[in-house]
């Protein structure tokens, strides 16, 4: 175990310092444009969403406005770009402004639901109450992980009165009566499932057909045990609940209960910020294929452009039912060599001043393979 701990540290290292490699394939050169998320940054105003030109559906209100930026954002946004969505998530919208001279750090301000006017006491996941803009959409929800969800990277304007949206500028700081507007758009060739094989030196595949697998990347360290991470109790057990620049986030909880893992990319474990990534089971690590290719932060398809907290629950009574299945992200499993089959529900006590219990280090141990299942319909 220790060697391979060494292993993956120095293959870690290697990868976050060389950046020579060219853009990988699937930095996406066109897009499809889905719809535009609009907020109106005053008390009451309105969020509202487009999927067509000059038709605008209501789906939530403003309950208070902001006029501030966080100066000293996590550690990834640093590989965000600037005026465009940082992380999107069930919990909250980060939107990067510009960076912090001093530190790197993203500056950033975020829209966030319902649920955070009142946060639990303990809290893991960033937060900014000053520079937020706080709405009574319900986390989990419409532009929060629902159908209305933006992908990492999606460009950022603002509207002032009734003039055409502006591309944010550099530094810029939220004014009361702006209108935040969010273009939504994805890649216009878009893979079928990306597949994750959970050991040491592991491969990790895209499927844009069904059948025809390509490597894109290399298991470090694998995932084997699930923690407390803030937010998947929004979320339902194989759904990814959160994603950013140095992040994807899955829950292996039911709603209302906490659990779940995450998959990180090697420069961003070898961060002070996730120094327990490098020794606990709660972390898979993935690298690029060679410790000479460019290091996986920021970069398409797993923590910018294509994936999203995409899951609205299927109703049987609706006569869309069959859309809505065929439109979420889901996360499935291999275990001990089985068939493809549903995350395990797993959950633990949702209180972070405790301890974790043992068999939540080893409870993902006999996963051998890890499945994200795209879309097949937006």
């Amino acid at each position: 175990m220790e060697k391979r701990l060494f292993s993956f540290l120095l293959a870690a290292l290697l990868a976050a310092l060389c950046s020579a490699a060219a853009v990988s394939a699937e930095s996406p050169s066109e897009k499809a444009q889905l719809f535009r998320i609009a907020v109106e940054n005053k008390r009451g105003g309105a969020v509202v969403v487009s999927r067509f030109p000059g038709t605008w559906e209501t789906v939530g209100r403003v309950l208070y406005p902001c006029q501030k930026v966080n100066e000293d954002a996590y550690t990834a946004s640093k590989w965000a770009q600037a005026g465009a969505v940082a992380a999107t998530a069930v919990n909250a919208i980060h939107i990067k402004t510009g960076v912090n001279p001093v530190n790197g750090k993203g500056v950033v301000f975020s829209l966030v639901p319902f649920d955070m006017t009142n946060p639990p006491e303990y809290y893991n996941s960033f937060l900014s109450p000053d520079s937020s803009i706080y709405t009574d959409i319900p986390a989990g929800e419409r532009i929060f992980g629902g159908e209305w969800a933006p992908f990492v990277g999606n460009p950022v304007s603002y509207t002032e009165g009734s003039s055409e949206p502006e591309r944010l500028p550099a530094n810029y700081v939220p004014k009361l009566g702006h209108t935040i507007v969010i273009s939504v758009e994805r890649p216009q060739s878009y893979p079928r499932a990306i597949i994750f094989e959970n050991k040491f030196g592991g491969r990790i595949y895209i499927d844009y057909t069904g059948s025809d697998q390509r490597v894109i990347g290399e298991v470090l360290k694998p995932v084997q045990g699930i923690g407390r991470f803030q937010g998947t109790q929004f979320s339902d057990s194989g759904r990814i609940r959160a994603n950013h620049t140095g992040v994807i986030d899955v829950s292996t909880s039911p709603l209302g209960k906490v659990g779940g893992f995450q998959i990180i990319p090697s420069g961003h474990g070898m961060s002070s910020e996730m120094i327990n990534a490098r020794v606990l089971t709660q972390w898979m690590v993935i690298g690029p294929t060679s410790v000479f290719g460019r290091s996986l932060e920021g970069q398409p398809p797993f923590f910018s452009a294509y994936l999203r907290p995409r899951y609205k629950p299927m109703d049987l009574s609706s006569k869309q039912w069959y859309k809505d299945l065929q439109r979420r992200f889901l996360v499935d499993v291999k275990m001990n060599g089985s068939d493809w089959q549903p995350m395990p529900r797993l959950y633990l006590d949702g209180d972070l001043r405790k301890q974790l219990p043992d068999w939540a280090s080893t409870a993902l141990k006999n996963v051998t393979h890890v499945r994200i299942l795209f879309p097949v319909e937006e």
